[in-house]
């Protein structure tokens, strides 16, 4: 089965989506039906490869963009659009990982992650309706009590003045439900409409140059100095290529899939909720909760709930999305029992071992970014700045200080690592149940 195609239909966003009932849709972009040769070619429509187009034909380069489906199809046009603070990983645990001084670095990058999404809104006009404030809630005491004392930790660390700690009564008072004890407030992250951002993204990078090219698919890379990328229908001549395929790589390139494995999470979007009793939220942030499967919800800018929760490593969507992710909204939200689901959707993301992005040179004109575990709003598009400056050899300190996080293949190889990890997951799974 390829992912690309076995839950939707070719060229086509998903109908069921409110993402897409809320977007002006660009015109098609056709398929490439003849021979080129260009500087660059991207492989991967999302954040990351049209953010890298955007940079590398701003800059001059010559550079083709070539999508399976249609840009801002997969996770990019389907997330919970939370801009988060910091790396997917805690800070805590990254340092540990790669010392203080790589970890630090890796901080700072994570900042001008946010600030290179906010820039790009702002600088190209994308009417995504950006908002302030992601908060991180605890569903335990013993949760909210770490996330204090991470909040303390980063202050003290990083004096940005922009993590709040929330009280349990000030969790209850922001976020209408007993399901939190407390948390933290980022100040600086923000929230945003996934898939008008990826398609403002798109025009941007017409405007200036990028040549897209949606329906053609990468099928088969014949490398050397220069590189050959073979379409359904022709073939892409270039110096430099930029793998930027996240959950939809396939078999493409065997040293990045052993890396970045492909799940499925799914999002629901209620009817507008206008009634005070159906409350759930008294600002306009979005929260995720410290489960190890992440809730993860925000109200919309035309009142509905956007919840997104749950998981699945197979191949299919299930049938019923929407029953599938009720349950987990009406446990934090019973005062919704009554409410009707009007959307629900899925989409396939790629995670890492560590939930740290894979970033990989892998020849000297090969580069792979990917593996953004959840939080590819803002990495994802830094990884296309990265990797464009890195390319136009501006400055390659951000790709290389990325590339030096351990990255560790998923046991089992490519056919046992889901089977392995749905066991994890599910072990994971009954602590969460448990509350530990």
């Amino acid at each position: 089965m390829n992912l690309l195609y076995v839950n939707d239909e070719t060229n086509r966003y998903p109908h069921n989506s409110w993402y897409t009932a809320t977007s002006e849709l660009l015109p098609d972009f056709e398929p490439l039906t003849h021979e080129i040769s260009v500087d660059v070619a991207i492989i991967g429509g999302g954040y990351a490869g049209l953010t890298a187009g955007l940079f590398l034909a701003r800059a001059g380069a010559d550079t083709a963009l070539l999508e399976a489906q249609k840009v801002g199809f997969g996770a990019s046009g389907r997330n919970g659009g939370q801009l988060g603070a910091g790396q997917r990983m805690d800070q805590r645990d990254l340092i540990k990982l790669v010392g203080e001084n790589l970890g630090d670095k890796l901080w700072h990058l994570a900042d001008d992650a946010i600030d290179t999404v906010k820039t790009i809104i702002k600088r190209d006009k994308i009417d995504c309706f950006l908002r302030p404030g992601i908060a991180n809630l605890g569903n335990s005491s013993s949760g909210a009590s770490d996330l204090h004392s991470y909040a303390e930790f980063l202050e003290k660390r990083y004096k940005q003045g922009n993590v709040d700690v929330i009280s349990k009564e000030e969790s209850l008072e922001l976020c209408i439900s007993n399901a939190y004890k407390g948390g933290i407030l980022f100040s600086n992250a923000a929230h945003l409409h996934p898939l008008r951002y990826a398609l403002g993204v798109a025009k941007a990078g017409r405007d200036n140059g990028l040549r897209i090219f949606e329906q053609s698919p990468v099928q088969k890379i014949n490398k050397g100095d220069t590189v050959t990328l073979r379409t359904n229908r022709t073939s892409v001549k270039a110096k430099y290529v930029v793998y930027a395929c996240n959950g939809y790589l396939g078999d493409l390139e065997p040293n990045v899939a052993a890396r970045v494995m492909p799940i499925n999470n799914y999002i629901v979007a209620t009817e507008p909720l206008t009634e005070a009793k159906h409350t759930v939220l008294t600002k306009d942030i979005a929260v995720a909760d410290s489960k190890f499967v992440v809730n993860y919800f925000r109200m919309a800018h035309d009142k509905r709930l956007l919840f997104g929760g749950t998981e699945s490593y197979g191949y299919k969507f299930p049938q019923n999305i929407a029953s599938k992710v009720r349950k987990p909204m009406l446990k934090i939200f019973p005062q919704l029992d009554d409410i009707k689901i009007d959307y629900a959707w899925g989409g396939t993301l790629g995670i890492t071992m560590r939930r740290m992005p894979y970033f990989k040179r892998l020849s000297k004109n090969e580069f792979n970014i990917s593996g953004f575990s959840g939080h590819g709003v803002g990495n994802a598009t830094h990884a296309g700045k990265l990797i464009a400056q890195t390319i136009l050899n501006q400055d390659s300190d951000g790709f290389d200080a990325m590339e030096k996080v351990p990255s560790l293949p998923f046991p089992g190889g490519r056919f046992a690592r889901s089977p392995l990890l749905v066991m994890a997951m599910t072990w994971y799974s009954l602590r969460d149940k448990i509350g530990s």
